[in-house]
């Protein structure tokens, strides 16, 4: 198995010293994890973590979330760097621990387009991550767009990817003409890229990237690069892509075997300077992120997972409210999320099959968490917001957390939360995202 700790230094340390510019916090961590979430509630939470653990903080948005257009957050790429900053300026987390990435930046958004209109689009949006200061940037043009065979080669792959890197180049070099010192951005590539939000299908298994195919892949994007006169951005590619063998469908989890992924970690003895990055790495036992860090997939990406866990509150919180407020006052919360669905079902219906009873499961408690799209909605951000006045109100007994909240509830007893439906939130979004962490720690 290669070791992160070899002669040509802590790879680790030099890819969060890239990211962040910060070699202190780069020699306390073995991996760093990226939060893939536009939720509010959610990036508190982690930099909640990040403060308490003084680490840099890695935040994406998703190329769907956020782009050129408004993405389905209605946010532009300087929109939501603006957005991260006030939210981290009110959580008391200096600017300078944030790491802005990009993900799954290319022409999937468009991918119905002909390749060529699909491809100018996503140059715009590079234009205008890098533009915005987002500095990892997850250059992804593996999907096929009109027009384009089913699967496209890796000579495809690549030299598209090198276009947009060209463009990304050209946008930094015009940002950095401007007021104030500006990081040339860091890259992450790779062909064998996952699902955003997971697996559509049923799966029992997953087939890890054969190593001969990631070093084919390195070694076709470095001649792209090359070609378009790119080597300089080439020593900024930081992570390669690839499947260790882990994903999740609406119901079950494919957990991480490390037998499995012996010869592809190995790789990385051929890749100085380089780890991978794994997708999907939701809902992944502890022990698994942590053996995953230690195999070298040291950028682990979790999104799908954060915002289950904030689901789990909500509907928790809603519980408590059944119980200690009048019927006539309630949130209603889980219903209004479900009469939402219903009426505006595009961003879950061609996701969840079945039977109306096993739809109406999926809805709230499939793993892919396609509710999250929904948390934005005016009328569902309303009734949330009616529960937390609700429970801000009334003083919730702690043996109704013991019932609903029973980590919560543990947490409350040793003083280290209190009861606030805001403190419940965050404490259980970090649940998860303390896992992260822990498994990233040296």
């Amino acid at each position: 198995m290669t070791s992160l700790l070899n002669p040509r230094s802590n790879l680790m340390a030099n890819v969060v010293s890239r990211l962040s510019g910060d070699e202190g916090a780069a020699r306390k961590l073995k991996g760093i994890y990226s939060i893939c979430s536009a939720h509010p509630w959610v990036l508190e939470a982690a930099m909640k973590q990040a403060l308490a653990d003084d680490t840099p903080l890695l935040i994406e948005s998703t190329s769907n979330q956020v782009d050129q257009f408004g993405g389905y957050t209605g946010m532009k790429p300087a929109d939501f760097v603006q957005f991260v900053h006030l939210l981290a300026d009110r959580a008391g987390l200096p600017r300078t621990r944030l790491i802005l990435g990009g993900d799954h930046l290319g022409p999937n958004a468009w991918r119905r387009l002909p390749a060529e209109e699909a491809m100018q689009r996503a140059e715009a949006l590079i234009d205008a991550y890098v533009s915005a200061g987002f500095t990892k940037i997850h250059l992804d043009t593996s999907m096929s767009c009109a027009g384009d065979p089913a699967r496209l080669s890796d000579d495809i792959v690549a030299a598209r990817a090198s276009r947009l890197c060209a463009i990304a180049e050209a946008a930094a070099e015009r940002a950095g003409k401007g007021a104030g010192k500006r990081e040339k951005p860091v890259y992450i590539i790779g062909t064998e890229v996952p699902v955003p939000g997971g697996a559509a299908e049923e799966l029992d298994t997953v087939e890890v990237t054969r190593p001969e195919a990631a070093l084919d892949t390195i070694a076709v994007h470095r001649q792209a690069w090359h070609e378009r006169g790119l080597d300089d951005a080439w020593q900024r590619v930081i992570a390669l892509v690839v499947q260790p063998g882990v994903e999740f469908d609406h119901t079950k989890v494919v957990d991480y075997k490390p037998e499995l992924a012996t010869n592809l970690s190995c790789v990385l003895e051929q890749l100085p300077g380089m780890v991978f990055e794994a997708h999907s790495t939701d809902y992944q036992k502890p022990e698994s992120l942590t053996a995953l860090v230690r195999d070298g997939f040291a950028i682990l990406k979790v999104g799908p997972g954060v915002t289950f866990a904030l689901r789990e509150a909500l509907c928790a919180l809603a519980d408590i409210e059944r119980e200690l407020v009048p019927a006539d006052t309630r949130s209603n919360l889980p219903e209004i999320v479900e009469r939402v669905m219903l009426a505006r079902p595009g961003n879950w219906e061609q996701y969840y099959h079945g039977n109306d009873q096993e739809k109406r499961l999926l809805r709230t408690y499939s793993y892919s968490d396609r509710v999250r799209y929904y948390w934005a909605d005016p009328e569902i951000d309303g009734a949330a917001q009616t529960l937390m006045n609700n429970l801000t109100n009334v003083a919730i007994p702690e043996n109704l957390l013991s019932r609903y909240l029973p980590e919560q509830y543990w947490q409350f007893r040793r003083g280290l939360i209190d009861a606030s439906p805001g403190s419940l939130i965050q404490s259980k979004i970090r649940e998860v995202i303390g896992v992260y962490a822990a498994a990233c720690r040296a």
